[in-house]
């Protein structure tokens, strides 16, 4: 990098069905300047989202879409190295909203606030389990899911950053966990390494035959990451008061039409069961509380997770796609440069 300069991915074009490395394009600006209250940080890591494809539609989702010629919206590890802000001083490690830049000055606000990362924590893990990632696996399943003892929870995308905590944290409430994933090697991670007590390979199986075999009882909660014909086979085996947990719909982000409901909607009648989505946003207050639970899962053993590392800043594009192409196993990260 030259000195002075500021490398930042802009968003040049709204995608039209799949997003392409087409849609953004790499521009050098002067380093931001650093005003009263703000702090100047170099990102270390930048993280890749499944939302980050809604956020392009031109249409309001939760939060404003992105404008064109904008820096890509995300969030990332970054350290400070230049501080006029209190509390905050240089060589101090944050996670926030910096978007796809090297540099960044921020004042810490907005619907996810800089904070500081304890010594100690992995910082790239800020972005996955004991992040945003993690917390909406944890808020999903517990407040929406309300799992209990003994009952049947299935999870799709389960081998995914969102997805793959979730199910273990239902094993942790004493549930029978079963997963849907693409290919064997991330059905595999699922049973071996999350402890689900099975997955169902979607590119190679039958979802609904899967299903009804492994789901006898039916499903007490579904947690949804994909949207789709799977949420519909899901919506086919439904117990009575089932709860369907609406965290995403990855395979509808890229459609031209944008995504659509399920079919056989009318089975939440018949089943007296119910369908909530969330935004984890919402849950802000109890975030300490949440990720001092899950450490300590860590900790104990008791919670594992993976991270997709790709490095460099020039492949963040790239990075992102993998998302939408499968090839991601657990949480999705960019490494751009190491600690001072």
């Amino acid at each position: 990098m030259s000195p002075g300069i500021n490398r930042q991915w802009l968003f040049a074009s709204r995608p039209v069905g799949m997003v392409s490395t087409a849609n953004f394009k790499l521009h050098e600006a002067p380093l931001p300047e650093v005003k009263d209250g703000q702090v100047l940080v170099r990102s270390l890591y930048l993280s890749m989202d499944p939302a980050m494809r809604a956020w392009m539609w031109e249409r309001e989702t939760y939060i404003a879409p992105l404008q064109v010629g904008e820096v890509m919206r995300g969030s990332a590890v970054a350290q400070v190295i230049e501080s006029k802000k209190p509390g905050y001083a240089p060589g101090d490690f944050v996670v926030g909203v910096f978007g796809w830049q090297e540099y960044a000055a921020s004042s810490g606000g907005g619907p996810l606030p800089m904070v500081k990362i304890p010594p100690g924590v992995p910082l790239a893990a800020t972005l996955g389990v004991l992040g945003i990632t993690g917390l909406t696996a944890y808020f999903g399943l517990l407040d929406l899911g309300e799992p209990q003892a003994g009952q049947t929870v299935v999870v799709s995308g389960a081998a995914g950053a969102v997805g793959s905590i979730a199910g273990q944290i239902a094993k942790l409430k004493g549930c029978r966990v079963i997963g849907i994933a693409g290919g064997p090697e991330k059905c595999r991670w699922c049973v071996e390494q999350g402890q689900f007590d099975a997955c169902i390979d979607y590119k190679h199986e039958n979802v609904r035959a899967r299903l009804k075999e492994l789901c006898p009882d039916r499903i007490n909660v579904y947690f949804d990451n994909v949207g789709g014909e799977i949420l519909e086979a899901a919506m086919d085996r439904l117990a009575l008061k089932a709860r369907v947990v609406i965290c995403g719909a990855i395979s509808r982000y890229n459609a031209e039409a944008g995504p659509i409901g399920p079919r056989n909607y009318m089975n939440l009648l018949v089943s007296r069961a119910r369908m909530e989505g969330f935004v984890v946003f919402d849950y802000a207050d109890q975030f300490p509380q949440a990720l001092a639970e899950m450490a300590g899962w860590i900790a104990e053993g008791k919670l594992r997770y993976e991270e997709d590392i790709v490095e460099g800043f020039e492949n963040a594009p790239a990075a992102l796609l993998r998302l939408f192409e499968g090839k991601n196993l657990g949480k999705q990260i960019v490494k751009i440069a190491d600690p001072q």
